[in-house]
């Protein structure tokens, strides 16, 4: 007998779930969108002739672009929302910022072919980007597979940064910055072999030495921070060529993996 209270109901009467709305995790995210800022911010610097203050906005970007992932795993609060948006925010702090800076900066003077070299640049980036995202869980993750974005936004806008520091204008390097730009751009879409830094561990315990050393590290940048940060870029984006070339020679299989998952391994095709 039905006494007109809530909790009853009739055998064929739907049970009604509400399912709980997903939300976005906000902060790995906040380090995402403020990456995404020094990309922008550095376009608008470069639009206003600032073209030191763009490669710092470069630079800045890399930096909270190398901290978001961290912080995702640290807090255990990975996403694929994450992942898309990290994608999103490193093609235009690391992939149309570059070739836009460089194009104002110097490649304008240079006509059809400075805007070819920042289209190279550019596209190049969005491939790499591309690749990475279908490669992210079959590559090896001590290396790179080719130059990662940061790293050749930091070799382009590095490249200004030292040259606008020392008074050098735009176009009377306007041949050197185009070589520069296709190199960082090419080597993004080969099969090199770069370290990733991802099997060091923030957790573990180090000497003390290690701590002095990093000290004395922060001191030298600051003396000259433009050079020393474009010298230690110049290195490690000429140094996937040297583990190549030491691979080859020792005869271990110099490409990584497979362009996607979803094709077959292409074990004769990137030797």
């Amino acid at each position: 007998m039905h006494d007109g209270s809530d909790s009853d109901f009739s055998p064929g009467e739907a049970v009604v779930v509400r399912k709980r709305r997903k939300g976005i995790y906000i902060l790995p995210n906040l380090f995402t969108l403020a990456a995404l800022f020094g990309g922008f911010y550095a376009i608008v610097m470069a639009m206003n002739g600032r073209f030191d203050m763009a490669a710092i906005g470069v630079f800045f970007a890399m930096v909270l672009d190398s901290l978001d992932g961290r912080v995702a795993r640290m807090t255990n609060t990975q996403s694929a929302f994450g992942e898309q948006m990290d994608s999103l925010s490193d093609m235009v702090s690391f992939g149309a910022a570059p070739a836009l800076i460089a194009y104002e900066w110097a490649l304008k003077g240079l006509g059809r072919w400075g805007w070819i070299a920042a289209f190279v640049y550019c596209s190049c980036a969005a491939l790499r980007l591309a690749r990475f995202n279908v490669n992210t869980h079959v590559i090896d993750k001590r290396y790179f597979q080719g130059l990662p974005s940061p790293a050749a936004a930091a070799l382009v806008t590095g490249f200004i940064w030292v040259m606008t520091d020392v008074g050098i204008p735009g176009p009377e390097v306007a041949w050197p910055m185009f070589a520069l730009a296709l190199y960082a751009g090419l080597t993004m879409v080969t099969n090199v072999p770069f370290y990733s830094f991802k099997d060091v561990h923030m957790k573990k315990s180090v000497p003390f030495a290690v701590i002095v050393l990093i000290a004395l590290g922060i001191a030298i940048i600051n003396i000259q921070p433009a050079t020393v940060l474009f010298g230690l870029f110049v290195i490690y984006g000429f140094s996937g060529y040297a583990v190549y070339g030491w691979r080859k020679a020792k005869g271990v299989r110099t490409s990584l993996i497979s362009t996607s998952t979803d094709e077959p391994e292409e074990r004769g095709l990137h030797k």
